[in-house]
């Protein structure tokens, strides 16, 4: 039986060739016609890293141009740089998370995928509504880039349309809202030649009221502001020449380069929301990834959580899929394998949100959290903890046998 899944992203396209592999007829609609949109998620975890191994996909994902992501450093007075983390601390060869834009990645599965005969991908279109017989959900309505309407029946629809999903405003499912108390905004600042030898660690800067981190990589430095939540507008209204002030003054090391910010539109805003859904599913409809539950951007870990959803959905998915009609309780299945995970991360975020960023944005300190760096410091094996959280995951999936291939 076919499968449509509506959102050509990490998890959508991780689905689909998984499910194409069991020789399931999958249809993946994206809405755009490429994949080259900036600050999405760039970071592809241990347990995708290792994925790719299994999938037998780990030489030529290795060939793609990335970078590796440092530890968390920060300054302490008197004492010099601290790491939080200790990535390489975790077994090897699994002991690192790749840094690499995210349409390198998604044109690379897309392509392994089109391997695949039963695979289809299906670019500028966009699924708008959901088709339903007798209550069940049988496949979607869509629209193409150039005003086609149509419909495409599925024994199963899969939502992997993101933390603003179309089918699931169309099936009638509610995420839980989580108070956040900051949003991103995100730019670049070039790297110059004579920085090359810089270690690659993640680097914050603190000042009143708002915080940044930089991530460094190959050629540029990817910078993410933090500043209190629905303050765009105000940012916006100041315009660049404060916006560089501020960076300036949180990271006097960019003093050289912020007039490289030309106007606020290379200033690009998260507004971020930690989320999810009681329910994951209807009859003939799943929903994973940011669809299901919103991750903040503590941590980097949504891009990770939603391609352990696709993982798990395949996995328990595809004898169903290639008996008929996977039933309620099957979907049902996917959600309780994931449930937990997305739980225990949501509730991490929400802790680094109290610790790290809320007594920063209500001024009621300036730098980093005295608790976490004397447990760095002095705790034997404490930076090994975040570190495989965030690296690996609490349940990282494997590739079902179905799906895996020797290495080419």
């Amino acid at each position: 039986m076919s499968v449509v899944i509506s959102g050509g992203g990490p998890a959508g396209m991780m689905l689909g060739l998984i499910l194409a592999r069991a020789g399931v007829e999958v249809t993946v609609l994206e809405k755009h016609g490429d994949f080259l949109r900036d600050f999405r998620g760039d970071t592809v975890h241990a347990s995708t890293v290792r994925l790719m191994d299994e999938l037998g996909l780990g030489r030529a994902f290795a060939a793609l141009p990335q970078s590796r992501l440092g530890n968390m450093v920060v300054p302490v007075p008197g004492v010099g740089q601290v790491a939080l983390s200790a990535f390489e601390r975790l077994p090897a060869p699994y002991n690192y998370i790749a840094m690499i834009p995210q349409w390198d990645l998604l044109n690379f599965l897309v392509a392994e995928a089109k391997k695949e005969p039963t695979f289809t991908v299906r670019m500028n279109t966009e699924a708008t509504g959901l088709l339903r017989e007798g209550g069940r959900v049988v496949g979607v309505r869509y629209r193409t880039r150039d005003g086609e309407e149509g419909e495409l029946r599925a024994a199963l629809t899969v939502a992997a349309d993101g933390r603003h999903s179309t089918l699931r405003r169309e099936a009638g499912l509610v995420p839980e809202e989580f108070p956040v108390p900051f949003d991103t905004w995100w730019f670049r600042l070039p790297r110059h030649a004579d920085e090359q030898g810089v270690p690659p660690n993640l680097a914050p800067g603190f000042g009143d009221r708002e915080m940044a981190l930089s991530l460094t990589r190959d050629d540029y430095f990817q910078i993410a502001y933090f500043g209190p939540k629905g303050t765009d507008p105000q940012l916006r209204a100041e315009g660049i020449e404060g916006f560089r002030a501020r960076i300036a003054r949180m990271m006097p090391q960019y003093a050289d380069r912020v007039d490289q910010l030309a106007s606020m539109d290379d200033v690009h805003v998260l507004d971020v929301k930690l989320n999810r859904l009681d329910r994951w599913y209807t009859d003939g409809l799943l929903l994973i990834g940011d669809a299901a539950h919103a991750m903040s951007p503590a941590g980097g870990v949504g891009i990770n959580l939603a391609i352990q959803d696709a993982v798990a959905a395949a996995t328990l998915l595809a004898e169903p899929l290639r008996r008929g009609r996977p039933t309620v309780a099957a979907l049902a299945r996917v959600q309780k394998r994931r449930w937990r995970p997305t739980v225990i991360m949501q509730r991490l975020q929400r802790v680094l949100h109290g610790i790290m960023f809320e007594p920063i944005l209500t001024g009621s300190r300036v730098g980093p959290p005295t608790q976490l760096v004397m447990l760095a410091r002095f705790v034997p094996g404490f930076r090994q903890i975040p570190s495989r959280l965030i690296a690996l995951g609490p349940r990282p999936e494997h590739a079902p046998a179905f799906a895996r291939r020797a290495s080419v």
